[in-house]
């Protein structure tokens, strides 16, 4: 007895695996999903297609569409933000001055190692600092140090 799967099967496949997606949170299934509803898009051009072209066309898009995300698209979509990260980890620590502060543009300090990922930040200080001063950090407010004159 042959398997006789039909172009909609595919998309139903597709479907359910996208689906599945919801509750995962490695945008795994989707591509395999997406490589599902693909095989199906070929099953519905060409419906004589064998089973086994179907299922290699499934395979080969599925891993082309996952190592697409990971490799390409998913470095583009980090968040290069500092919202919400720990402020212990930088208070007290000390940098020195690249770019002092003129009117409202904030100014920029370097820190000798990064700190949660990045070795520059932007400043406000209420002391007159100058390019090389070395300052303190005491307290961040968003993604902009507050810092004083060491």
């Amino acid at each position: 007895m042959e398997i006789q799967v039909l172009y909609w099967h595919w998309l139903v496949f597709g479907m359910l695996l996208i689906m599945v997606e919801i509750f995962l949170p490695s945008f795994t299934a989707l591509w395999f999903g997406l490589g599902a509803i693909l095989a199906g898009a070929v099953l519905f051009v060409m419906p004589d297609l064998a089973l086994g072209w179907q299922i290699f066309i499934w395979a080969v898009a599925s891993v082309i569409f996952t190592l697409s995300w990971f490799k390409y698209f998913k470095p583009l979509a980090v968040d290069r933000t500092k919202a919400g990260l720990s402020r212990e980890a930088i208070v007290g620590e000390s940098a020195q001055v690249i770019k002092a502060a003129h009117g409202e543009e904030r100014g920029h300090l370097r820190f000798t190692t990064p700190i949660l990922g990045s070795e520059e930040w932007p400043f406000i200080s209420t002391d007159d600092v100058v390019v090389g001063d070395r300052v303190v950090v005491r307290d961040v407010s968003g993604n902009t140090l507050i810092v004083d004159k060491r």
